[in-house]
């Protein structure tokens, strides 16, 4: 992947600006889903070595890639779409519109648009949708790194204000202590409640971030 294949092939077909799009946080019960687009640069000497789905690389390799990412791409953009915005028009929908900020808030505009999965998105540009693109596709693994470092840290963030609910080790997945956590405090503002409320009996207590 490190070869930017499906970049170059595009390339030679005229299309000179590549924007790669993942997200990260689809599945959680708190905070936001956060997306990340990338236009990488097809120079040798910008070449960018160990990419892939953030999933599959330790938290120092994500790190450290990110910071090249940042410092080598044509362009790169994060968006987020916050858990108020999930509940109102669904994890589906609020992806697509993260997806969408973050093409549109690129520096420079891409004239082909790739995203993980199966997405469209409601853009004026060209688009292609890559089953497993974060594995496959080098701009796509790329912004999945970078969604994934900037969400972990805005997670440990939100784990300073809202400690009870142990978000620096979790990021607001549903594991057993988080759970434990809601059932006990309820819910806060980051909660998605469409996703968590079913594991908090007590309607709609919200704890302050010093609870």
């Amino acid at each position: 992947m490190d070869a930017l294949d499906y970049e170059r092939e595009l390339l030679s077909a005229g299309y000179a600006a590549v924007a790669g799009v993942d997200e990260v946080g689809r599945g959680p019960l708190a905070g936001p889903v956060v997306c990340a687009a990338v236009i990488l640069s097809v120079r040798e000497e910008d070449r960018i070595l160990g990419i892939n789905d953030s999933k599959k690389l330790s938290p120092k390799k994500r790190e450290a890639l990110a910071a090249l990412i940042r410092e080598r791409a044509r362009a790169w953009s994060i968006a987020e779409a916050d858990a108020g915005t999930i509940d109102e028009i669904n994890i589906l929908q609020a992806t697509r519109l993260c997806m969408k900020r973050a093409v549109e808030g690129l520096s420079a505009t891409p004239d082909m648009v790739l995203t993980d999965g199966n997405m469209t998105l409601d853009i004026a540009v060209p688009q292609q949708s890559i089953v497993k693109g974060d594995t496959l596709v080098c701009s796509i693994g790329a912004a999945s790194i970078l969604a994934k470092v900037y969400r972990d840290g805005l997670m440990r963030r939100y784990a300073e204000r809202y400690p009870q609910y142990g978000f620096e080790r979790n990021a607001g997945y549903g594991t057993a202590e988080h759970i434990r956590a809601i059932g006990e405090y309820g819910l806060c503002e980051i909660h998605r409640k469409t996703f968590a409320q079913k594991f908090w009996a007590g309607g709609e207590k919200t704890p302050s971030a010093d609870t």
